[in-house]
C-alpha cells in the first residue's frame, strides 16, 4: 500500500515540482538544485503557483475518480470528464488533446478523427496521466493492465505509438509495485508490445512489416538509450528514452 500511495502522490508531487521548468532550457533544474542534499523545495514559475500540478495530474485525477466511482473502466465516463475539464478553461492543456476534446465528436471517434487529419497524435500526455490507472490495474496482470492503458490512451491519442508507450509504463509500474526491478524485466514487457501498431494509418502495419512497431519501441528503450531525466523535463517518472518518441500534447 505504501508503494501505491507513493506512486500516485509522488507522481503529482513530481509534476508540481517540475512544472515551473517545463519547456525551459536544458539543465535549468540541475542548475537550481545541483546536488540532492541541497534540498528541493516547491517553487512557482512558468505560469504555475507554488505546488500547483499541471494538466497531467488534473487529468489523472479524473481517471482515478472514474475508476473508483464505477469500480472499473468506463471509457465514455472518462471522456466526458475530460471534456468538462477542457471546457472549464484549464490553465494548460496539450494542443492535440484540446482539439480532440473540443471537437464535439463521440468518445470513440474524436481521437481517431484527429489522427486522420493531422497524423500527429503521439503526444506523451496519455502516459503522464497514467499513474492512477497503472496502480488500479496492476493486480490484474500484464495483459490486463497493458490493455487498459491502451484503451484509456486511445481516448485522446489516435497514434498507436502513444498507446504502446502508455502500456509499457503501466506494466513497469506493475512490476515496481510487486517489488521487482522494472528495468531487469523490461524484455518481458516489450514482448507484450503489439508486433505492429494495430489501428495505425489505414489500419496497415508500419513500414517494415509485422514486427516493425515492436522493434521501433525496443530500439527506443535499448540499453544506452535510456536516461534518467526525471524532474529535468517536468516529471519524476524516469527513466525514459532520450529520443523523442512522443511529441508534447
Amino acid at each position: 500500500m505504501e508503494r501505491v500511495a507513493g506512486a500516485v502522490v509522488g507522481s503529482a508531487v513530481g509534476d508540481a515540482l517540475g512544472a515551473p521548468f517545463e519547456f525551459g532550457s536544458p539543465g535549468a533544474f540541475s542548475t537550481r538544485f545541483p546536488t540532492p542534499d541541497a534540498g528541493v523545495e516547491m517553487c512557482g514559475g512558468g505560469g504555475w503557483d507554488t505546488g500547483e500540478a499541471t494538466d497531467d495530474t488534473q487529468m489523472a485525477i479524473h481517471v482515478a475518480e472514474s475508476l473508483l466511482e464505477y469500480g472499473g473502466l468506463n471509457l465514455p465516463d472518462i471522456f466526458t470528464r475530460f471534456q468538462r475539464w477542457a471546457a472549464d478553461d484549464p490553465k494548460d492543456i496539450g494542443p492535440r488533446t484540446e482539439d480532440v476534446l473540443t471537437r464535439g465528436l463521440p468518445w470513440d471517434q474524436a481521437a481517431t478523427a484527429h489522427y486522420r487529419t493531422s497524423h500527429r497524435a503521439a503526444g506523451n500526455g496519455s502516459l503522464m496521466r497514467a499513474t492512477p490507472s497503472a496502480v488500479y490495474f496492476a493486480a490484474d496482470g500484464r495483459q490486463a493492465t497493458m490493455d487498459a492503458a491502451r484503451r484509456i490512451a486511445a481516448l485522446t491519442h489516435g497514434d498507436p505509438a502513444a498507446w504502446e508507450g502508455t502500456a509499457i509504463f503501466h506494466d513497469l509500474v506493475r512490476l515496481a509495485l510487486s517489488g521487482a526491478d522494472p528495468l531487469k524485466e523490461l524484455s518481458q514487457t516489450l514482448a507484450a508490445v503489439h508486433p505492429h501498431f494495430p489501428g495505425s494509418r489505414a489500419s496497415s502495419p508500419l513500414p517494415g512489416g509485422v514486427g516493425a512497431g515492436r522493434e521501433r519501441v525496443r530500439a527506443d528503450v535499448a540499453p544506452g538509450r535510456l536516461t534518467s531525466i526525471g524532474v529535468e523535463v517536468g516529471d519524476c517518472s524516469a527513466p525514459v528514452s532520450d529520443s523523442q518518441v512522443w511529441e508534447s500534447g
